[in-house]
């Protein structure tokens, strides 16, 4: 509870106050020539980076949803509990979505989410062992129309996925899994992994997970600005190994840092929550994870 205790304080709000003011009373969370998942605009016009004096506003930077918060929700209550909570934004995974899926398939799907306001703006974690399974990949994304795959491929398929990267103009955001993660545990192991290749090879920063393996998200965000096309967000009780996510705020990440970090680097890509507890009823905290940043955007 530090975290939020002391951005509280800071702010000079009580306790309450905030949660019940972001819930009920959402920011417009808009986008200003730059479509969603775009990743950073840093890397679109340098001349745009800088301190908070040239940085974007801060109700530019939008909320979505990891697929992932869904893994024991039927698609149908997904998108009601995503049009509850006001987030339009939904990173898919498989189990709503097979990756060999039929094209009328996706397209039938795409039209249900699509009818309820949602926008598909990546498709992932999706996990690639064979140069098979990184083609797959790229064709799902394609017949999806999204730009953005948040991607586990193996190290070995670097090469080839940077290859694909170049010529399909879909990008690929490379997921960190944490300390128990053979191949990508740190964002800073992603980076080394990536730093040479095309461009459009970047990170999904997943903060939970950096900070179960000893890194800081915020220098993260600070020190790889340019090749994070996406975020994954949530809390920790404590830091270390094991521990479990929370509810967002609840912990002790450094939200309100993360946040000034994200508008300093001009982050245009999306801010997903990423809810791993409670999954069978995962409505409660998406929707206070939700307030809560809503909340300190607002007060920011």
């Amino acid at each position: 509870m530090s975290s939020r205790r002391k951005f509280l304080q800071t702010a000079g709000l009580g306790v309450i106050g905030l949660p019940v003011a972001a819930v009920a009373g959402s920011i417009g969370l808009k986008r200003e020539g730059c479509a969603a998942g775009s990743g950073n605009l840093m890397e679109k016009d340098p001349s745009m980076a800088g301190g908070l004096g040239k940085a974007l506003p801060l109700d530019t930077l939008q909320l979505g949803i990891a697929g992932y918060t869904f893994l024991k929700v039927p698609l149908d209550a997904s998108l009601e509990m995503m049009k509850r909570v006001g987030i339009t934004n939904l990173s898919i995974k498989d189990f709503h979505l097979p990756l060999d899926s039929s094209p009328d398939k996706i397209q039938s799907v795409k039209a249900q989410f699509a009818a309820a306001g949602i926008k598909i703006y990546a498709a992932g974690v999706i996990y690639m062992k064979t140069n098979a399974e990184v083609d797959r990949a790229f064709d799902y994304a394609h017949a999806l129309g999204v730009n953005l795959i948040i991607a586990a491929p193996n190290p070995e398929l670097l090469s080839y996925t940077s290859q694909k990267v170049k010529s399909t103009g879909i990008r690929v955001a490379i997921h960190n899994h944490g300390p128990e993660d053979k191949l990508y545990p740190s964002p800073v192991d992603v980076y080394n992994h990536i730093k040479d290749l095309d461009p459009g090879m970047g990170l999904c920063l997943d903060i939970g997970h950096a900070a179960r393996a000893g890194a800081d998200p915020v220098k993260v965000v600070k020190d790889y600005g340019s090749r994070i096309f996406d975020l994954h967000i949530k809390d920790l009780a404590v830091i270390s190994k094991v521990a479990q996510p929370i509810v967002l705020g609840r912990g002790v990440l450094d939200i309100p840092g993360l946040i000034r970090a994200l508008v300093e680097i001009r982050f245009a890509g999306v801010c997903s929550i990423e809810h791993e507890m409670d999954m069978t009823d995962p409505m409660p905290g998406v929707a206070e994870s939700a307030g809560f940043f809503r909340g300190v955007v607002k007060t920011l």
